[in-house]
């Protein structure tokens, strides 16, 4: 299987409690997320629900062609106000780990994602990958940046 590696980080003009109220919200992630992907988090949370170790998010997703997909992650680890990891239990990728990382900063908090990932379906993952999945992902990323600015303003 072949990994792929995507690393972005930005500064938000905020707290750091404010930071990690918002984003240990599972609900605020379809907030962030492109309106084209069709992403609705399925767990019966409410808003005030908080991640925590253990933690299962299931999601409905239409990550190609409409197409609507399961997704379920788990929230691995949690280390208070400094980062925490989500990866995939079901759902469209062989293997996804995605690390949150914030520390504050003079200018807020710098926020950074690491996201390690690998698709199904060995030569053909690895071609839709480079055709599509790749930019995609990217893209979700750039996205979920702008949105975030939109939200918070920048430093």
């Amino acid at each position: 299987m072949r990994v792929y590696h995507l690393n972005c980080q930005q500064v938000l003009p905020i707290s750091l409690n404010e930071a990690w109220d918002f984003f240990s919200s599972p609900l605020n992630l379809a907030r962030i997320t492109p309106r084209s992907m069709n992403f609705t988090v399925t767990s019966d949370f409410s808003d005030s629900t908080k991640m925590y170790e253990g933690m299962i998010i299931t999601y409905k997703v239409s990550p190609l062609f409409g197409i609507k997909l399961n997704w379920m992650t788990e929230i691995t680890t949690v280390c208070d106000k400094q980062y925490f990891i989500d990866e995939q239990r079901f759902g469209p990728f062989k293997f996804w780990h995605h690390e949150h990382h914030f520390k504050e900063t003079k200018d807020g908090v710098l926020m950074r994602d690491e996201l390690t990932y690998g698709m199904p379906f060995g030569v053909l993952g690895t071609a839709v990958n480079a055709l599509v999945v790749g930019k995609q992902v990217r893209d979700i990323f750039t996205y979920r940046e702008q949105a975030v600015t939109k939200l918070f303003g920048k430093p």
